[in-house]
């Protein structure tokens, strides 16, 4: 095995795997200088973080009709881009019957308007900021120019905003904490983001990504999905059409005045990021939202349907299962992760999806009586956070769909002999600027600190060690999950991911190639509280 190297500096260290292995485990029960209040609340295994009650009367599970996002025209496709055109703006929109919540919206809806695209055919979006506060655009699991990348301090002004260099932190990050990015390319009103989408077909999403702010921005509504597609998948014979159906999980709380409640230390977003004491490890709702609709209902064929599930909420986690109203448990047949098709299906029975996790599987309703209802639950959920959505089959239907046995040939075929450096990156609480963060390798996210540095084309193994339940994400680049405790990983780890779940004082191995392009990225905490108080780093590739 080849050296292990310093998370930070890239200078050679001698931990053994035994060691770092170990080094996991204690973070689960421990933090440097004891664990925090909040940390202390986030051992419960099945979630990390604090539920917030709604003050409005929430509706029954399973009345409202599933919406489906809008798909937006391109205003252009000459010259071989698809140029398309988003205003963010404020907006009151009807999620709850008969309530009326404002929301920060892509283009006045929840979620924002779904971008389809060829793969390889590059697509320019013009981003104008209408709202209140800057803004950045993040595509997560874009393959994307470190220009169009998102980058937190990239910002996207509104009119009146005064010019910003830096951001000063008086929430939990600490009183009057001047934080300056030399590096930043601030814009007024509106940025174009350039996306050459020459990566596997699969479902991205698009959000808020700005510096400090990202979970509040998200929480209210900065949100939407970018399909990728291509002849290749096309032609496999899936389900398509009205039987493809896209599903953006999220949770959220509704205060008494219909709006989204929020325990924000700054409810204007302006100022003091973080949120109040009892939500430092993530805030959870008690509204189960898809596609924007609380436990939808969604009428079907009986037939096999492809779902294409997104969980965009800030801090919760699922774990998935669809069953029938006798208690019939109807298999999750896994066709793709973050990054696009498997190699060949995976079945599940149910299926455990982080923060900002993608996976497409089929479901197989025709064996399903008409009239029968399927429920979509979670298993870790309690109470009316038990219920996601439910599916109700209306008719008997021909159906031509098909699973083929071998889904895709293009994986990658990294191997650990191929990287040329391993590293272990610890993800943690702790003291940040003498208040409470999240920590990467010991340091809060800094702009202008190199984190790592890596060489365009080198392959690299990271040793992931986490406290608590920690999505992480990595911008730019696929990875492949090589081991979990020092075993094989898990069924749902399969495939090209962006986006890896930590367990509580779990270690993680993965391997990736940091091909693509130069420039400043980042990984992070997909734990959006967790990102905003510390929990990022910068990626460097040379």
């Amino acid at each position: 095995m080849r050296e292990p190297y310093d998370d930070r500096s890239g200078r050679a260290r001698t931990v053994t795997r035994r060691r770092a292995l170990g080094i996991g485990g204690a973070l689960g029960l421990v933090a440097a200088g004891g664990l925090s209040a909040s940390a202390a609340l986030a051992r419960r295994t099945p979630f990390t973080g604090a539920e917030l009650r709604s003050a409005v009367p929430l509706p029954p599970a399973f009345q409202v009709p599933l919406p489906l996002p809008s798909v937006l025209a391109p205003v252009s496709t000459s010259g071989g881009v698809d140029r398309y055109e988003i205003t963010q703006r404020e907006a009151t929109v009807e999620i709850l019957p008969g309530v009326r919540t404002p929301l920060w919206t892509y283009e006045g809806s929840f979620p924002g308007p779904t971008i389809e695209s060829r793969r390889g055919r590059p697509v320019t979006v013009t981003h104008r900021n209408d709202l209140p506060v800057p803004t950045v655009v993040h595509l997560h699991g874009g393959r994307t120019p470190a220009g169009s990348d998102g980058y937190p301090t990239d910002l996207v002004l509104p009119e009146g905003w005064p010019d910003a260099v830096h951001v000063t932190r008086t929430g939990p990050g600490g009183p009057g904490h001047v934080m300056h990015d030399p590096r930043a390319v601030v814009t007024r009103l509106s940025r174009d983001y350039t996306f050459p989408l020459d990566q596997r077909p699969t479902l991205l999403w698009y959000h808020d990504h700005r510096m400090d702010f990202t979970a509040p921005a998200v929480w209210r509504g900065l949100a939407g999905l970018h399909v990728v597609r291509d002849d290749a998948e096309d032609s496999l014979g899936l389900p398509a059409g009205r039987r493809e159906l896209p599903l953006m999980i999220v949770d959220r709380a509704f205060a008494a005045d219909g709006g989204l409640d929020y325990p924000a230390l700054d409810p204007t977003s302006r100022e003091r990021p973080g949120v109040r004491e009892p939500y430092l490890a993530g805030v959870l709702g008690d509204v189960i939202l898809v596609n924007g609709a609380p436990w939808p209902v969604h009428e079907i064929d009986a037939a096999r349907y492809r779902l294409r599930v997104l969980n965009a909420s800030n801090a919760r986690h699922y774990e998935l299962e669809a069953i029938t109203d006798d208690g019939h448990r109807l298999d999750l047949v896994q066709i793709g992760a973050d990054q696009g098709l498997l190699a060949a299906p995976v079945v599940h029975r149910f299926l455990p999806i982080a923060p900002a996790e993608r996976y497409d599987v089929v479901v197989d309703f025709s064996g399903v009586p008409v009239g029968g209802r399927v429920r979509v639950v979670n298993r870790l959920g309690s109470g009316r956070t038990r219920d996601v959505m439910a599916f109700r089959v209306a008719r008997e239907a021909t159906d031509d769909s098909r699973i083929p046995r071998v889904l895709s040939t293009d994986l990658p075929t990294w191997r650990r002999s191929d990287a040329v450096r391993v590293r272990d990156l610890s993800f943690r609480t702790g003291r940040m600027h003498g208040g409470h963060g999240w920590l990467i390798g010991g340091l809060p996210f800094d702009p202008a600190r190199s984190d790592v540095t890596t060489g365009l084309g080198d392959v690299e193994v990271w040793r992931l060690i986490a406290d608590v339940h920690h999505p992480v994400h990595l911008h730019l680049v696929g990875f492949r999950v090589l081991s979990r405790r020092d075993r094989p990983p898990l069924p749902h780890d399969a495939g090209l991911k962006d986006t890896v779940s930590l367990r509580p004082g779990e270690s993680v191995e993965i391997i990736t190639r940091f091909d693509g392009y130069r420039g400043r990225y980042l990984f992070h905490c997909h734990n959006a509280e967790h990102e905003d108080m510390g929990m990022m780093a910068n990626l460097e590739i040379v």
